[in-house]
């Protein structure tokens, strides 16, 4: 099928597949699934600039399902999500911007794909040592029979850095009573979201990749609540993000529009998934995804050919 917008052609099968995938990591890891979706439309020849605005199109719809059914679980703090879409919001136009530079001096692919390769290999490094090491911990605990509840308090090891973070007392000091944050300062939350949101207009997507750990490290927010508040909090930063890359011509709205059609199935099966998974086995079962995109990227940056 050609696609005039992108001027590509893609067999709607394979788009299908890939957002019945996205959908299902979106509604189970809180994220929008552009490790995968931008290396997948890469890997079809799709230029990185209509990869990204293309992604961002897609999730929304996506996340609007996911999130909903995650509100009705009780896993989403409106309060937070609200908050960190004005960081959100901010940081992606800049990294639509960095999109917009790179189209004009001609190596938008190249750089976006090494960018792409550092983030999803940094990312997955870094969570496959915490969910390994809190897992440990919790497995010896349980063994001495302390605190067996452990997992239900979701605890992480980068916990001390998490509680020094939320020690810091630059005013104003805000508290979120549905993630059990008793106070924490409006500019860590904003700085947060920001970082994602520059992610976000830069590598597409929600950029969830980077603001659900950040949420469960940097924040202290528990797991399954850091999965469905990203997910709302993506439907709002996400929509700008598609606007302000349709406004640059970065958006291929028949892709998007195929990739949904099998992202809203995986995306409730993703929601109820995540109700039979601790903390730390959720965030070890994600150490693999951001691998696979990063060696779908390398693929295609030494090969310089489509599939």
């Amino acid at each position: 099928m050609f696609f005039p917008i992108s001027n590509t052609h893609i067999n709607p099968v394979y788009l299908a597949v890939v957002g019945f995938i996205i959908g299902i990591l979106g509604g189970f890891f809180g994220v929008g699934g552009s490790f995968i979706a931008g290396p997948a439309l890469r890997l079809m020849g799709v230029n990185w600039n209509y990869a990204v605005g293309t992604d961002l199109a897609h999730i929304v719809g996506k996340s609007i399902v996911a999130a909903k059914q995650h509100r009705a679980l009780g896993n989403v703090d409106l309060k937070l999500g609200f908050i960190m879409a004005f960081g959100t919001i901010a940081g992606a136009e800049c990294g639509a911007q960095l999109i917009q530079a790179l189209k004009r001096s001609g190596h938008v692919n190249t750089v976006v794909s090494y960018v792409a390769i550092a983030v999803y290999t940094s990312i997955a490094a870094f969570m496959l040592w915490e969910s390994q090491k809190t897992l440990r911990t919790e497995k010896k605990q349980s063994r001495s029979g302390v605190k067996g509840a452990q997992s239900k308090k979701d605890r992480s090891a980068f916990g001390p850095v998490t509680r020094s973070i939320q020690r810091l007392k630059i005013r104003p000091m805000i508290s979120l009573p549905t993630s059990g944050i008793r106070g924490i300062s409006l500019w860590t939350i904003l700085l947060v979201a920001f970082i994602g949101g520059i992610f976000s207009g830069f590598l597409g997507g929600g950029a969830g990749y980077i603001r659900m750990p950040s949420m469960v490290y940097v924040l202290g927010v528990p797991t399954h609540l850091a999965v469905g508040t990203d997910l709302f909090e993506i439907v709002i930063s996400a929509s700008y993000g598609t606007i302000t890359h349709a406004i640059k011509g970065n958006v291929d709205i028949l892709i998007a529009l195929v990739m949904h059609t099998g992202a809203v199935i995986g995306a409730q099966i993703g929601v109820v998934a995540t109700q039979y998974f601790a903390g730390p086995k959720i965030r070890l079962a994600f150490v693999p995804l951001p691998l696979i995109g990063a060696a779908i990227v390398i693929y295609t940056l030494m090969t310089g050919h489509k599939l």
